[in-house]
């Protein structure tokens, strides 16, 4: 979701890509990207960046995480809070993203588009989201700092192995995309140097 509306804006903006292309591309490198060490539960975890498909993984990794720490009352009550809060803001940051996707779609019929509006709402989205992010990485840090020295490397322990998994997909992709390029290389540099051989 949040790429399509960056790439729809980065698309709208190609005359003027500086500032629109930069952004869709960060979107994209967010969606890619682990957050810090420091970081990774508290933006709702590795997989709230990746879509639907490893959002289902990352929940179900995230229960199997619970269920390992054996949370006292306080831990529990403290856990629920920061899994609310990020479930609510992740909402809200859907919302945000359709918001402007509807403005888009509203002005996409008109000759000329109206790239300072668009611009501005974008700029506010992103300062909503960065908020939203800060109280989500607030509730998980809570909750963290909550948990005894074993329960923390366990937490610890699983985090580094989610970001291995992140990082082995993100090598996948770029060799694929690579070997891509290549075989598109090469079929054109075959191309051009056919008529040569004749």
């Amino acid at each position: 979701m949040y790429k399509t509306t960056s790439r729809l804006l980065a698309i709208a903006a190609a005359s003027l890509a500086l500032s629109f292309g930069a952004t869709a591309a960060n979107a994209q490198a967010n969606a890619q990207t682990p957050p810090p060490a420091s970081a990774g539960m508290m933006h709702g975890g590795p997989g709230m960046h990746g879509g639907h498909g490893m959002h289902g993984d990352f929940m179900m990794g995230f229960k199997k995480l619970h269920d390992k720490l054996n949370l006292n009352a306080a831990q529990e009550k403290q856990w629920q809070a920061a899994l609310d809060t990020m479930k609510q803001n992740h909402e809200a940051m859907r919302k945000n993203h359709e918001q402007i996707k509807q403005q888009f779609d509203s002005m996409k019929n008109q000759p000329i588009l109206d790239m300072n509006a668009l611009h501005t709402a974008h700029q506010k989205i992103e300062q909503q989201d960065a908020q939203l992010h800060e109280q989500t990485a607030q509730a998980w840090l809570t909750f963290y700092n909550g948990l005894n020295d074993q329960q923390k490397t366990t937490v610890s322990s699983a985090l580094k192995e989610r970001f291995a998994k992140m990082e082995q997909r993100r090598e996948k992709i770029h060799e694929r995309w690579e070997q891509h390029q290549k075989d598109h290389n090469g079929a054109g540099t075959g191309a051009a140097s056919a008529p040569a051989a004749q």
